[in-house]
């Protein structure tokens, strides 16, 4: 039997024994005790294989009904099913889910449209004089595409067909390979447009607006460790990594590429001008010239556009405050106003003292046959308020200026023609998957759309992604469709689940049970954080992050209040922590994704044995999350509080 099959079988028995050992006899059994007992069944229910969604809602009405029986058995059953139905409802009626199917037909329609292979190959090549490019390359892939899917057995099973063969016979060792594929294609979990910052908010309550500004800096952090950690392992241990052979360095140019260097040098910008400009080169169009003068300018373009309109932005003047009218002084306004222009007004007393005019004003003449007194009151008519200033661009947008027209112009003085080709290769793959993740991330996170509106601008995105390169067909759409209906249901249907377990839970005590038992232990906040993570991590080995999510999260989010922890930074920890289950021995599900698809010879050991330095990497930023929380939690203060 495999080692996998017992080590399943052992969790079970554990379950099983500790059941027996730490609950009460079956006579002082409470309401309570019977919560912790559905929470075990329910574990011990989906690691043998039955459907979680309606394993959870099996679960949830029958103990329901016992809830409900203990108090009036005449109701009982008309209580459970008025229960499930109000549960499914309150479910199927949050708006925010409706940007779950969205977010995974965008990430089908970008999958089959084959998008990677492209993506793969020009930053396979752009990154070739990089140590350890191939892995580098795969990191960033994975990283990449992960953002466009969402879906992590996607991810690692299509760069385990495209990048561990690649790999493979450049060279690398196989635990290198499989660290990298499998690390790579986890992050979807992390960074936004994550499905599972989703699902965390609609159960937490948390916005999933602020979720995915504040998970944007922690997933670019992991992805920095797992480069970071390539390239030592590179220099330290070129064996494991060996640099490409100059074959492999090699770009196929075309015809203009070829006859420009030489007769106006290697540089691609001066070249582009002197031979568009002067004495054409031979067997180059105009046309052609044009074309790739304008893409090699395309960097300094974006430059402009970018530092005019932050110019713009920081040299606006400030709005001009209105000032509020005291109610009734209008009013006094134009009485006093009626009167200069001769208006009836009372007399003043006799004897009455007057206040003296404005120096430089003239005082009112009195009305014919009035005694000369001055009037009632003087009027201070307010100035017309200042026409507003433009601020002066701030120290930090300069240096901000100068260093970046620095990096622009060592980038041109490198960028030769060769390099223009690869360029125009990643304007192919790179940059459409980029702008379209960005235009989703950057409308949901400046306010500009909701996640919902966000993810069906993604879904179109995806459409055109697909149109543009050829690979639109109605197959495609159909498959694409067919899938998100599937994963969807399945999603839509653990929230219905969940959400009847846990009013089920809450009403047999087990909620209350849980919370004197943590209170009773009196931990501090760190003590608090540390055993939920651990706890998490531990059921990230049997269970899935969406069962993680539906069923514990309603139990951990109560507590976070006493312990004074922020709902919002407790999701990114949760959602980092996930990732670490995912890379986990022995329940590892991305190795598994990935052994169904590697060769013979690369055994679920050496996967496992790659995995485990990509895990502690994502401890260590677990770690730096908990100890600097301003990784993830400054984006969402500067741009909601």
């Amino acid at each position: 039997m495999r080692k996998e099959i017992w080590f399943g079988l052992s969790i079970l028995v554990a379950i099983v024994i500790a059941l027996f050992v730490l609950m009460p006899a079956p006579g002082a059994m409470t309401n309570g005790h019977l919560g912790l007992l559905m929470l075990a069944l329910v574990v011990v229910a989906i690691m043998l294989g039955f459907p979680t969604a309606f394993t959870l809602m099996g679960m949830g009405g029958m103990f329901a009904w016992f809830a409900y029986h203990s108090q009036n058995p005449d109701l009982a059953v008309q209580q459970t099913l008025d229960l499930m139905v109000q549960r499914a409802y309150s479910v199927m009626a949050n708006d925010v889910l409706i940007s779950i199917p969205l977010f995974i037909f965008m990430g089908y329609l970008v999958e089959r449209a084959n998008l990677i292979e492209r993506l793969f190959k020009s930053l396979h090549l752009a990154m070739a004089r990089v140590p350890g490019s191939l892995a580098v390359a795969t990191i960033v892939t994975c990283a990449v595409f992960a953002t466009a899917t969402g879906i992590v057995g996607a991810v690692v099973t299509l760069m385990g067909l495209l990048a561990m063969p690649a790999m493979l016979k450049a060279g690398y060792s196989t635990q290198l390979t499989a660290g990298c594929i499998t690390a790579g294609g986890c992050l979807g979990i992390l960074i936004p447009p994550s499905v599972l910052l989703i699902v965390y908010g609609a159960t937490a309550g948390v916005s999933v607006v602020q979720l995915y500004a504040g998970a944007f800096f922690p997933g670019i952090m992991l992805a920095a460790l797992y480069v970071g950690y390539v390239l030592i392992i590179a220099k330290l241990k070129p064996g494991m990594a060996p640099p490409l052979p100059a074959s492999e360095r090699v770009v196929a140019l075309p015809a203009y590429a070829q006859a420009i260097p030489g007769a106006y040098g290697k540089s691609a910008l001066p070249a582009l001008v002197r031979a568009f400009k002067g004495r054409r080169a031979a067997d180059v169009p105009s046309r052609t010239l044009a074309s790739h003068l304008f893409v090699a300018l395309l960097p300094a373009l974006a430059f402009a556009a970018v530092m005019g309109l932050s110019y713009r932005i920081v040299t606006a003047p400030d709005a001009p405050r209105t000032e509020l009218v005291e109610m009734g002084a209008q009013q006094e306004f134009d009485s006093a106003a009626s009167v200069e222009e001769g208006g009836l007004q009372e007399p003043p007393a006799e004897g009455e003292l007057a206040e003296p005019p404005v120096e430089g004003e003239a005082a009112p003449l009195p009305a014919a046959g009035a005694t000369p007194v001055a009037a009632a009151a003087d009027v201070a008519i307010p100035a017309a308020a200042p026409e507003p200033v433009a601020k002066p661009a701030s120290r930090a947008y300069w240096i901000t200026f100068a260093l970046v027209a620095a990096a622009l112009a060592i980038f041109y003085v490198f960028f030769s023609v060769a390099r223009l080709e690869i360029f125009k290769m990643l304007l192919g793959s790179l940059f459409p998957l980029v702008i379209l993740i960005l235009a989703v991330l950057g409308s949901i996170v400046f306010g500009l759309a909701t996640p919902t509106e966000a993810a069906a601008m993604g879904a179109f995105g995806g459409l055109i992604l697909a149109i543009a390169y050829r690979r639109f067909n109605f197959n495609l759409l159909r498959e694409s469709a067919h899938l998100t209906t599937k994963t969807t249901a399945m999603v839509c249907w653990l929230f219905v689940g969940s959400s009847i377990f846990s009013a089920a839970f809450a009403l047999l005590g087990g909620q209350e049970i849980i919370n004197d038992w943590v209170l009773g232990m009196d931990l501090t906040p760190v003590q608090f954080m540390i055993l939920a993570q651990v706890v998490i991590f531990l059921l990230g080995w049997p269970l899935e992050w969406t069962e993680i999510i539906v069923i514990f999260m309603p139990i951990f989010v109560p507590l976070l209040q006493h312990f004074n922890i922020d709902p919002l930074f407790f999701g990114l920890l949760v959602a980092m922590n996930l990732q670490t289950a995912f890379l986990s021995p022995p329940v590892a599900m991305s190795a598994f994704y990935l052994k169904g698809v590697s060769p013979p010879h690369v055994t679920l050991n050496q996967i496992f044995l790659g995995m485990l330095p990509f895990m502690g990497l994502q401890i260590l930023g677990i770690i730096l999350l908990y100890t600097f929380p301003a990784i993830g939690m400054w984006l969402p203060e500067v741009l909601y509080k």
